[in-house]
């Protein structure tokens, strides 16, 4: 009983902090289960439903308070979402990948945390070939990883100067939402949902409504910014030390 309460909490936490910056929580719920030594391949399906549902509720906050834009994502979802359906039937073998992912997140979070996080004024044009490029490396590792790929296009969009933290939120709230989406359908795991299953994830989708409230209409953006660097810390230790 204490184990699963405290479970719950910490996808209760997970949930509030990854949508809180337009994410679905698919990393960090895999880090909490991986904590608690819950077999994590049992509920790789319902990780990805509750990443539509978490990552909707942001996309959902962001839009209504003006963040989103059309331009920015959709050159991404064009080679995303196929390259998510395609990778969710591979998995990677082998903990040399998910190394050199985690460290592949050290740098952003260095740059979002630097000594001066202000936000640009002005963001520049998105790029059709390197998006492109982009949106079929984040979908198929999306897919491999049983993730929605917004932990990798947040720092991505901001880091190039191509949003700022609340607009690459809701792109990132729809791009989680549309390859995870991607990936499940191409999953062949069976949904298994058990009665304690059921009371966590409602903990982690009760965080992720409240989350996306703040994040979207309450916490400035420098706020939001160092919330997404404590995100992809998360994520990098999950990959480096938890897979």
């Amino acid at each position: 009983m204490e184990i699963d309460i405290s479970i719950a909490l910490s996808l209760y936490l997970v949930g509030f902090l990854y949508a809180s910056v337009g994410h679905g929580g698919a990393s960090g719920y895999i880090a909490v289960l991986s904590i608690f030594s819950i077999p994590v391949t049992t509920y790789k399906p319902l990780i990805l439903i509750l990443n539509i549902l978490v990552a909707g509720m942001g996309f959902f906050q962001f839009r209504k308070a003006g963040y989103f834009r059309w331009k920015l994502c959709r050159i991404f979802l064009i080679t995303s979402v196929p390259a998510a359906f395609i990778g969710s039937k591979y998995s990677l073998e082998g903990n040399i990948y998910h190394y050199l992912l985690g460290l592949a997140l050290i740098l952003p979070i260095v740059k979002l945390v630097g000594i001066n996080p202000k936000e640009s004024e002005t963001t520049k044009t998105v790029k059709v070939l390197p998006a492109l490029l982009i949106g079929t490396l984040l979908g198929g590792l999306s897919g491999m990883l049983n993730i929605g790929g917004g932990i990798f296009l947040s720092p991505v969009l901001i880091l190039l100067g191509w949003a700022n933290v609340k607009e690459a939120a809701a792109a990132s709230a729809l791009f989680i939402v549309l390859n995870s989406f991607s990936g499940l359908l191409g999953s062949s795991a069976a949904l298994l949902i058990t009665p304690s299953a059921i009371n966590w994830f409602i903990m982690a989708a009760a965080g992720g409504i409240t989350g996306a409230y703040w994040g979207a209409s309450r916490f400035q953006h420098v706020t939001v910014r160092y919330l997404l660097s404590a995100v992809l810390a998360i994520a990098s230790v999950k990959l480096l030390f938890f897979m």
